[in-house]
């Protein structure tokens, strides 16, 4: 299955796993990149040393490529941008800021940069900051979100209609019939999150896997866009977000009902009520845990059975 992606990170399949904060740590970038994907650490939840050890646990537990997800936000970004280049990283994958502010700092360190956008505006200025890749990313995608609130379906078509380098899909693809749709769309490769949280290497807590194989079309819903878009499931706290937008709430109240780490209270801790747990649409067909080496290889083989049936008809 060779093609732009493949060939731009030396990987078997142009299946990326999404570097998410609370899940994606050594253990499942390792074993996404040893079954041929190309897995990422996601620096987001991570204190710069704890990431260190991360990307040298990663090292030893793969000889394939791998990445670093780094959210331009992060308050040590200075200190983590440092550690990559030290560490060797070969791969990283910048999101939730400008993507000149570093961009060419981390090519002239040998680095691949591929940058996260949500629309055609954005992924032409990523193009023009010098990335070898963007991700497209639709507003099905759980976590942190674009406001312009467009699907993968047509963001797609539209950033391939006007970018040059590779393009990857993600936003609501956890599947290979989703994974070939994207590419018939226009995509190089895709981009799954969702997925890999309800995987066995998943750093998630398992009350909050559980919940996620137990989810249901309809049970995300994307909130609080007046501080930063975020898709989550439904529960106690995104019932008293609810509430608290009928009062018309200020930035203030909003910031002060969300409080400090309550995805790491939810997603990494396991608290089910009270957490925030962001997740994606596509958790309404994520039905098991799996290993992550079973969700690549069940990824590839009905894509390739997708790809057979429409050359039956």
């Amino acid at each position: 299955m060779q093609n732009r992606i493949t060939d731009l990170f030396k990987i078997q399949y142009p299946i990326v796993q999404g570097g998410m904060i609370w899940v994606s740590g050594w253990r499942l970038a390792s074993a996404v990149s040893n079954a041929g994907g190309l897995g990422l650490i996601g620096a987001g939840s991570m204190y710069p040393e704890v990431l260190r050890e991360h990307i040298q646990k990663c090292k030893k537990a793969t000889n394939k490529p791998f990445g670093v997800n780094v959210p331009m936000l992060y308050p040590n970004i200075e200190e983590i941008i440092q550690i990559i280049i030290e560490e060797g990283v070969k791969i990283v994958f910048t999101s939730a800021g400008n993507p000149t502010t570093h961009t060419a700092r981390l090519k002239k360190a040998g680095i691949t940069v591929a940058h996260v956008v949500s629309s055609v505006k954005f992924a032409l200025k990523a193009q023009d900051a010098g990335v070898d890749a963007v991700v497209a990313e639709g507003f099905e995608a759980g976590g942190h979100n674009g406001r312009e609130e467009t699907t993968t379906f047509t963001l797609i078509p539209m950033v391939k209609e006007k970018l040059s380098i590779p393009l990857i899909a993600a936003g609501g693809i956890g599947n290979g019939r989703g994974m070939l749709a994207a590419m018939v769309l226009g995509a190089d490769g895709v981009q799954v999150g969702s997925r890999f949280v309800a995987s066995e290497e998943s750093s998630a807590h398992q009350g909050f896997k559980d919940m996620v194989v137990k989810a249901k079309d309809g049970d995300t819903f994307l909130t609080l866009k007046e501080l930063a878009p975020v898709r989550l499931l439904k529960n106690h706290f995104s019932d008293e977000l609810v509430e608290l937008y009928k009062t018309n709430p200020s930035k203030e109240e909003l910031l002060k009902l969300l409080g400090r780490a309550r995805a790491k209270k939810g997603m990494f801790e396991g608290d089910l009520v009270e957490g925030e747990l962001e997740i994606g649409q596509i958790s309404g067909l994520i039905h098991e845990v799996k290993s992550a080496s079973e969700i690549i290889k069940d990824i590839v083989f009905e894509f390739e059975k997708a790809i057979s049936e429409i050359n039956k008809t």
